[in-house]
């Protein structure tokens, strides 16, 4: 016979089944369900609970290690991912948002990649200089309005002048 599943569990099954109809992820509703089941005395053996759950011993040794070390922080923290850093950082970062914010601008995310290239030296892809310049800087480039090829060249100031006397 397997020796009796002991864990002392300071929260209250109150307070595990209002957390349970909480949570929004599957996995913080798993580790809560085995806590309620354990706190309940509905589980009295680890094999119980690797069944009832579905899961193999390992993760539920690593929930259990984390809660007795940490509390239901730690066993509900959700780790992420560190992911790549930006490729675009320091002093190429600002120099680009001083050139972003300036009149002078941009005309295009390919003259970015040219011009990060040139003054920076960073050699980066068109599709990388778009999102990052949309999506992290939130910025947009200067672009004039097309004017006709055919318009008369004094045509424009005489409307400017029509229009600002008003």
């Amino acid at each position: 016979m397997a020796r009796p599943f002991v864990l002392e569990i300071a929260e209250t099954a109150d307070y595990l089944e209002k957390s349970l109809k909480q949570a929004k992820s599957g996995a913080r509703k798993e580790k809560l369900l085995m806590l309620w089941w354990i706190q309940t005395g509905q589980i009295s053996q680890r094999q119980e609970l690797n069944q009832w759950l579905g899961r193999s011993p390992a993760p539920l040794t690593r929930w259990l290690a984390a809660y007795r070390t940490g509390g239901l922080s730690a066993l509900l923290e959700e780790k992420k991912a560190p992911g790549a850093s930006p490729k675009i950082q320091g002093e190429a970062l600002e120099k680009l948002k001083q050139r972003l914010a300036s009149e002078e601008g941009f005309s295009s995310y390919g003259a970015i990649v040219e011009w990060l290239k040139q003054e920076c030296g960073l050699d980066l892809q068109y599709h990388t200089v778009n999102r990052f310049v949309r999506e992290k800087l939130k910025a947009k480039l200067k672009v004039p309005r097309p004017q006709s090829l055919k318009q008369a060249p004094g045509v424009l100031e005489g409307f400017k002048k029509t229009f600002s006397s008003c």
